[in-house]
């Protein structure tokens, strides 16, 4: 804990963190039109991005606060105990933003120039290639789950290099994939968002047709980064995974807070004692809240472990990086774990989507579906623990 106090406690940190509290109570106002709109109202967009919560991670070259790791997560959970779309979006926008060190300098410089500049992205469909021509390349495709599109000013699509003779599921070019950035003007957007948890992200697929980019535009997702702090050191993966597994604890902190909340409230029914006075709801409780706290405090442990050899050493032990993959992994499992508990505890009238656990419940089963919280990520970590090399991406 004396650790985490520490990294908190600067100037710039804590006003982030005292921003953060107060912009979360706006969010809140907020939240039943982010659902029903299936995005973030631009004026709210724009208060976030004028209050600089869109260049947490940005380098400061560029104008971002490049925070510390650990006090970024403080903030991602202030959000998602209010709004999990919220939430979900600041990490995914904010740890994009790190790609900028990867970026020609004059693009970047470009980009970021923009006072409410968000760049997002999304996974590249099967049938997506980029044909290298003078001075660029023809880019046609379509990428899906590219969150905060509605805010996006900018959006990046990973795509393979393949030779302008060659058919689309070519072998791909030595050079290997890009990263292209294309203005949001350039992109044509397609609703496929129909789902029922994190409506709010606005994850809109988008996609282009034989558009040419500028060499210039576009950089090696894969290369070293030379220069930079210790943001540069972790791994993205761990970061996107651990900010994503803050986003599930946020949610469900909120969820067990709702069920006391309505245990509380309820009264006798049908010859039984009230919820608050039954065996099973205590031990429901107690159990959903030693769930909730372990597995944040192994997050806590592995991103304050990792956070400090990046930081004092400019190298992370590959055990560091298994681990906060598994603490990662294993906190959105549990707080599904105990969303699911809350949700039983609310009782019938938890099935309505005037019940706060309601929206928390779809968005925690979203959640559970994407790549970070995959029950592979054990595997890792058993292969590790047995002296195997680790497979996986960690």
């Amino acid at each position: 804990e004396s650790r985490e106090n520490t990294v908190i406690e600067t100037q710039d940190s804590a006003q982030y963190l005292k921003t953060a509290r107060s912009l979360s109570e706006r969010v809140a106002a907020y939240a039943d039109r982010i659902d029903q709109e299936r995005r973030m109202p631009s004026e709210l967009a724009n208060e976030l991005a004028d209050a600089g919560f869109f260049r947490l991670l940005l380098p400061r070259s560029l104008g971002g606060a490049e925070l510390e790791h650990p006090v970024f997560l403080r903030i991602i959970e202030v959000f998602a105990a209010v709004d999990a779309s919220v939430a979900w979006c600041l990490n995914q926008n904010n740890v994009f933003s790190l790609s900028a060190a990867r970026m020609q300098p004059s693009i970047a410089q470009q980009i970021w120039a923009e006072p409410r500049a968000v760049v997002t992205n999304g996974p590249p469909t099967s049938a997506v290639r980029a044909a290298p021509v003078e001075g660029g390349y023809r880019l046609t495709g379509h990428w899906n789950f590219s969150s905060g599109s509605d805010h996006a000013t900018w959006l990046a699509a990973l795509a393979p290099v393949v030779s302008p003779v060659q058919p689309p599921d070519a072998t791909r070019d030595p050079e290997g994939p890009r990263t292209f950035l294309i203005p949001k003007a350039e992109v044509r957007f397609v609703d496929m968002w129909q789902v029922s948890g994190l409506r709010g992200t606005g994850s809109f697929s988008f996609q282009v047709d034989d558009l040419f980019v500028p060499e210039e535009r576009t950089y090696d997702p894969n290369a070293v980064v030379i220069t930079g702090g210790p943001l540069y050191i972790v791994p993205r993966t761990l970061l996107f995974g651990s900010g994503f597994a803050t986003v599930a604890l946020g949610v469900a902190a909120k969820s067990l807070e709702i069920a006391v909340a309505t245990v509380c409230a309820g009264g006798p029914s049908r010859g039984r004692a009230a919820p608050r006075d039954q065996q099973s709801t205590h031990r429901t409780i107690g159990e959903a809240e030693a769930i909730l706290h372990s597995a944040q405090a192994f997050l806590r442990e592995s991103v304050g472990s990792v956070w400090d050899s990046a930081s004092q050493c400019g190298a992370l032990e590959p055990g560091q990086r298994v681990r906060m993959r598994l603490a990662s992994t294993h906190a959105l499992r549990m707080s599904a774990q105990v969303v699911d508990m809350s949700y039983n505890l609310c009782g019938s009238g938890a099935i309505f989507a005037s019940n706060a656990i309601q929206r928390r419940f779809q968005d925690m089963h979203v959640m559970t579906q994407h790549i970070q919280a995959h029950h592979s990520h054990y595997e890792t970590a058993g292969q590790a623990k047995l002296g195997l090399e680790p497979l996986g991406n960690y």
